[in-house]
């Protein structure tokens, strides 16, 4: 029988059935004992110390170098140790250098900001723009967590006033508030490789909307081979971005045959994968680190390794 669970729920895919919309593991136990003890092992975001000859990493991670030490920390907290290979970089998009100026000249009634990528470049033309007064909407916890730091030190110009009840852009876009009926309009500072859900979503309910893709992501330019093949073996890949599944499938031969984990940072991460032909996807119901966690521990658990 499922027993109701309070953090976030993890799903997995299967080929042989359609996508679930909203497909629940039962057998999740966030709080149960660990089962046994792995050596604890210093987690470190250095690929090469990651990979040293007396650890055993269990979890892939592949965010950008540099970017993945959240993720390390949360899941050294459990004992598990990763091995870092970065599948994606971030670059410049062919709106970025239009960005600041936009801020300087145009007031918007809402900035909607969906990764911490995102929140990042938009930190930095905000900054050049002179700091105006902004109202942010973010897609969730990660997002919002980029903004911390300014805004104990901006005296109030930069205002987080939104996030979503659920971590997606889709549900972003139906539940973003609107200034009754008078025009309202948003700037959407986006990565070039975005769909286009949100801003359809929000013009759909009347809201003007700017796009500006202000950066992109683009396959790492070189991967160690040495680092690949451990990367094969291990059980769990964690993903973070429909492009970093891509990479993932283009790196390995064949599809079929690597049949281990991937743990999506979310739900339409978890969509690519599938739709690659990756054969075990977990992700969990309300995006953010604290599920991904819970997703590659549900992973590690279903096939013995936790």
């Amino acid at each position: 029988m499922s027993q109701h669970v309070s953090m976030a729920q993890v799903c997995l895919f299967s080929l042989s059935s359609p996508f679930p919309a909203s497909a629940v593991s039962s057998r999740l136990r966030l709080n149960r004992p660990l089962p046994f003890q792995f050596s604890r092992i210093q987690a470190s975001s250095d690929a090469t110390s990651a990979s040293a000859s007396n650890s055993n990493p269990k979890v892939v991670v592949t965010r950008e170098r540099g970017k993945n030490g959240k993720l390390i920390k949360a899941l050294a907290k459990h004992r598990i140790d990763c091995l870092e290979l970065p599948l994606i970089q971030h670059a410049q998009g062919p709106d970025t250098d239009r960005l600041s100026s936009v801020l300087k000249d145009t007031i918007f009634d809402w900035i909607i900001i969906t990764s911490p990528e995102a929140g990042s470049v938009f930190l930095e033309a905000w900054k050049e723009a002179g700091t105006p007064n902004v109202r942010i909407g973010v897609v969730g916890a990660g997002t919002a967590s980029i903004f911390e730091e300014v805004i104990q030190s901006s005296k109030c110009s930069l205002d987080v006033a939104f996030s979503p009840s659920k971590a997606t852009g889709k549900i972003l876009a139906s539940e973003l508030p609107k200034n009754g009926n008078k025009k309202c309009t948003v700037l959407y500072p986006a990565s070039a490789k975005a769909s286009n859900e949100i801003e359809e979503g929000l013009s759909n309910r009347g809201f003007e909307v700017v796009r500006l893709n202000t950066y992109t992501t683009e396959p790492v330019h070189h991967v160690d081979q040495t680092v690949l093949k451990q990367a094969l073996s291990i059980p769990v890949v964690a993903v973070a971005s429909p492009s970093a599944v891509r990479s993932w499938v283009n790196l390995i031969s064949d599809t079929e045959q690597w049949s281990n984990s991937v743990a999506c940072i979310g739900e339409t991460t978890a969509s690519a994968a599938k739709r690659l032909g990756l054969k075990n996807a977990y992700y969990p119901t309300h995006p953010g680190l604290e599920g991904w966690v819970d997703s590659i521990l549900e992973a590690l658990r279903e096939h013995g390794h936790f």
